[in-house]
């Protein structure tokens, strides 16, 4: 089912009057997807390849060649952005020294790109961050010389995130969001791993993080698919923090929640919000933290707490991954331009720009969601808090599912911060989400069992 919005009457009346809402796009964010140019995106795909290689511990003192290079020339482009913010937006360097370690052979200066554009709420302390790395490897992990154009992997993912700020830094939304491109990954996670430490030092209040990693092929390698229709969003169930906590786990295994984990919910949203406006998308949920035995920037955002979940291309070629540039045996291997499809990386930039937009503009998600254990009975009985910031919402969806759905496949809209549905919580999954008045939703939240 396209968008999986229902318009069903209110099952409980009591606490706010019950209404019907036609659920539809919202033309400014419509306009902005639209706004999105495939040409844009294969013009900074084939710059940064231009780079010849943006390996982590390569050249950083040529102005035209290297890592160094690369990381001055997108600060400039997201300067240049900035320039039509009205102000708003900011963009800086985020500076580090990564320690001799692991793909480390020596300890390294290192630069994130991060560009900024300011929530105009100033009650609204929310923040988004869209990511894609932009440093490139070859066969060897540690061949810093090598001509390593790393197209797919990852100036697809840094496309996206540039693209999108190009087309909403002219824009403004009431919670913030940062447009980042971060180093180091091929080495371990490095560039992601010092902006998640210091996002829980410095106490942001990320509500998500969407890691855009090898998002530009669309032809399978063993399959011989053709595929510019789907792609994969990656998302871990038991949260990553709650390795040792028995508290949280327990609580998990004894209300079902094993499936509704934060960065759950989001694959959920992006699924829902992303085919509202996007045409020619299927988002497919894969319920793994990232592909198998392998990792991402996203993971650094889960192991500080925060909710993130990974987006991915549906079918991988090998032979353009970590590969020296030949051709053996009659095989052209090479991360090279010519076999990125620029207009599915458009798809994807849209679809990071949709989620993005309606999460920024929505109302914060509702506070101490509870499912009421007072009694037994066979009945659902919610209550909520409002959100302890940001604009008041117009209302509240009520969420449901079965419990053997990966998809939310009801909503029912309340006006209150309490409803009891003639549903049991023993044979349904529910959550809340906020609404506002043009039908901007917040993340849900699955309830905790409460009295």
């Amino acid at each position: 089912m396209k968008y999986f919005k229902f318009i069903l009457p209110l099952i409980f009346l009591s606490f706010g009057a019950a209404a019907q809402t036609t659920i539809k796009q919202d033309a400014a964010i419509k306009a902005m997807v639209d706004e999105v140019s495939s040409k844009n995106i294969e013009a900074n795909i084939r710059k940064l390849v231009s780079f010849k290689s943006r390996h982590t511990l390569g050249d950083t003192t040529s102005k035209t060649e290297g890592s160094g290079a690369a990381r001055n020339w997108i600060k400039a482009e997201y300067e240049k952005y900035a320039r039509e913010s009205g102000g708003r937006m900011t963009v800086q360097f985020d500076t580090f020294t990564q320690p001799k370690g692991n793909r480390i052979d020596n300890p390294v200066h290192l630069k994130n790109v991060l560009a900024t554009l300011k929530g105009t709420d100033p009650t609204d302390t929310r923040v988004y961050i869209v990511s894609g790395h932009f440093d490139s490897r070859v066969t060897d992990v540690m061949n810093a010389n090598a001509v390593e154009p790393g197209a797919n992997d990852d100036a697809s993912g840094t496309a996206v995130s540039m693209e999108v700020a190009r087309v909403m830094a002219k824009r403004s939304f009431p919670a913030t969001i940062i447009f980042m491109s971060v180093v180091g990954e091929e080495q371990g996670l490095y560039g992601s791993t010092n902006v998640a430490k210091r996002a829980k030092a410095e106490k942001w209040n990320v509500d998500a993080m969407l890691n855009n990693d090898i998002v530009g092929n669309t032809h399978g390698m063993d399959n011989d698919l053709k595929d510019n229709m789907h792609v994969r969003v990656f998302s871990e169930g038991v949260p990553s923090i709650a390795a040792g906590n028995d508290r949280m786990i327990n609580g998990l295994i004894s209300n079902g929640g094993e499936d509704d984990s934060p960065s759950r919910e989001l694959a959920r949203y992006i699924k829902e919000t992303a085919e509202r406006y996007v045409d020619q998308l299927d988002v497919k949920l894969i319920y793994r933290r990232d592909r198998y035995l392998r990792g991402g920037d996203h993971t650094s955002f889960l192991k500080e707490g925060f909710t993130a979940v990974r987006l991915t291309e549906m079918n991988e070629d090998f032979t353009r991954q970590h590969q020296d540039i030949r051709t053996e045996k009659g095989i052209d291997y090479g991360d090279l331009p010519d076999f990125v499809d620029f207009n599915y990386v458009q798809k994807v930039a849209r679809m990071n720009l949709s989620v993005l937009a309606n999460l920024a503009t929505a109302p914060a998600a509702p506070q101490n969601v509870v499912v009421l254990t007072s009694g037994l009975t066979n009945n659902t009985d919610l209550k909520w808090d409002n959100p302890k910031e940001g604009k008041k919402p117009a209302g509240y969806y009520i969420l449901m599912r079965e419990t053997t759905s990966p998809f939310w496949e009801k909503k029912f809209f309340v006006t209150g911060n309490a409803a009891k549905l003639d549903y049991s919580k023993d044979n349904y999954f529910f959550a809340v989400q906020s609404v506002d008045a043009d039908g901007h939703e917040s993340l849900p939240i699955y309830p905790r069992a409460g009295r």
